[in-house]
């Protein structure tokens, strides 16, 4: 089966935004500051990926129903390690939240700006 290619019009092309994650407990802290990215494909949903202790985590974020300022995201890697976050934006291009990984880490994420 071949997917249909994704048709953009106006000024609905994908955006990348920077995440920034910064340590809120003991555990992040051994890590300490993360970066990654969101890619916004502009339909309410976007790609998330970011490196933890040198694996690739990917996933995604998407936007929640009847609130188009508040999200989930979500990633995992190939070594067994997830992340779950939650996110307010406050425009467009900016927006802060919390994620919490399997093994405890907890972290404030900062997007865009």
């Amino acid at each position: 089966t071949t997917t249909p290619p994704v048709v953009y019009s106006g000024s609905a092309m994908p955006s990348m935004l920077n995440v920034r994650l910064y340590p809120a407990n003991d555990v992040a802290t051994q890590t300490g500051v993360m970066t990654g990215t969101v890619t916004n494909m502009m339909s309410g949903k976007g790609r998330f990926q970011f490196d933890y202790r040198g694996e690739q985590l990917s996933g995604e974020a998407t936007r929640v129903a009847g609130n188009e300022r508040r999200g989930v995201a979500n990633a995992y890697g190939l070594r067994g390690t997830y992340v779950n976050c939650e996110y307010q934006m406050t425009s467009p291009v900016q927006g802060t939240g919390t994620c919490n990984f399997n093994n405890g880490a907890q972290y404030q994420v900062h997007i865009g700006g």
